[in-house]
């Protein structure tokens, strides 16, 4: 998957979770900025879990507070998912 595809995907998802445009979130876009509470995260991570056939640990979570933090992990992750055999 293009880099670009994976961050369209995530601004898409998020925008859908928060009834926003997507237009409106950026990779610059707090979580606080835009109402992305506690709920709201976990909720976001089992998406992107299932979007992108990942797991994605819990303190990579605790340390998102950015879309772009979004974007930078699951590349991270989906890049240890497809460099290691399963």
């Amino acid at each position: 998957m293009e880099p670009d595809d994976i961050e369209r995907q995530i601004i898409e998802l998020i925008a859908k979770r928060k009834k926003l445009d997507p237009s409106a979130v950026t990779l610059d876009t707090a979580f606080a900025d835009i109402g992305v509470d506690s709920l709201d995260a976990i909720e976001l991570v089992f998406t992107f879990e299932d979007t992108f056939n990942i797991s994605v640990p819990d303190e990579a979570v605790q340390q998102v507070k950015t879309v772009r933090d979004v974007v930078d992990a699951v590349r991270m992750v989906a890049a240890g998912r497809t460099a290691e055999p399963s």
